[in-house]
């Protein structure tokens, strides 16, 4: 899993072309940078619940290396489009404003089964969100960035996934505690993290107001979602929670979750 299949430096950065690099889309990449660039802080959290598994936690170690990766890319194309942005002091306000207790010995979901169906919800949702990002944008190296990522956070499921089937063996989740667990974690997509990280990123010299921060990153985020983006969303959210994906559930659990996207996009749009 080491990061050797693409580099920063190896971006087509001769290609860059600021002025298709939407304003829009300028302050999500700034935020996702942030949260992303804090991969290793993840890591260790990861690796105090499975302390021990030195097998996982070597494999979670060489995941947040491309977590971190991720964040560097998105934070060097932010820098280039806006050199008036300095990535690392907004690294440094967000992780002022939001930290994460990694000194938690034990998984919030209640095992280490239930935490890797979470780690299989984040991937989901940052596969299909990079994915959706890449097929919008226009400016060429920001569109290579996410498709690189988009990849790699759909490997990263899979393998979330494969250390999930070993645990099942031993804690034995039923299908609707995994779908419990699948739905806890979809709904801190709203939680402080990322409208702290949005905050942070573009407008850190007004005080901090997670309603209207959150408003706006909801509304420019869900924007770019299409129903195919959704659709595999949804499979992936299946997948992980034991049941069958391509089924009429799935089709109509599909149709739902994009009109609901939707309906908060809009609703966060006006609040904004």
């Amino acid at each position: 899993m080491a990061n050797a299949h693409w580099t920063i430096e190896g971006l087509p950065w001769d290609k860059l072309d600021p002025a298709k690099a939407s304003p829009d889309m300028l302050k999500l990449a700034k935020a996702a940078a942030l949260v992303e660039y804090n991969g290793h802080i993840y890591a260790d959290y990861l690796c105090n619940v499975f302390r021990e598994d030195p097998v996982f936690c070597d494999v979670v170690r060489q995941w947040a290396i491309e977590e971190v990766q991720h964040g560097e890319a998105l934070g060097t194309w932010a820098s280039r489009v806006d050199p008036s942005w300095d990535f690392q002091a907004a690294v440094s306000r967000f992780r002022e404003g939001y930290q994460i207790d990694v000194a938690a010995m034990d998984s919030k979901r209640g095992s280490r089964a239930g935490e890797l169906v979470a780690r299989c919800i984040v991937e989901t949702g940052t596969s299909s969100y990079y994915t959706a990002l890449a097929e919008a944008t226009d400016e060429p190296v920001f569109k290579q960035i996410c498709k690189h990522i988009a990849a790699d956070e759909l490997r990263h499921y899979k393998l979330f996934y494969d250390h999930l089937k070993r645990y099942l063996a031993s804690e034995k989740l039923n299908r609707l505690q995994r779908l419990m667990v699948c739905l806890s974690r979809i709904n801190e997509t709203e939680d402080d993290e990322l409208s702290y990280a949005f905050y942070a990123a573009n407008y850190w010299t007004r005080p901090y107001e997670r309603v209207e921060n959150n408003a706006e990153y909801t509304s420019l985020a869900y924007s770019f979602y299409r129903p195919h983006h959704v659709d595999r969303m949804v499979g992936m959210v299946f997948k992980a929670s034991g049941l069958k994906p391509h089924t009429w559930l799935h089709n109509w659990a599909a149709k739902f979750a994009y009109k609901r996207m939707h309906q908060k996009a809009e609703t966060a749009r006006l609040a904004a």
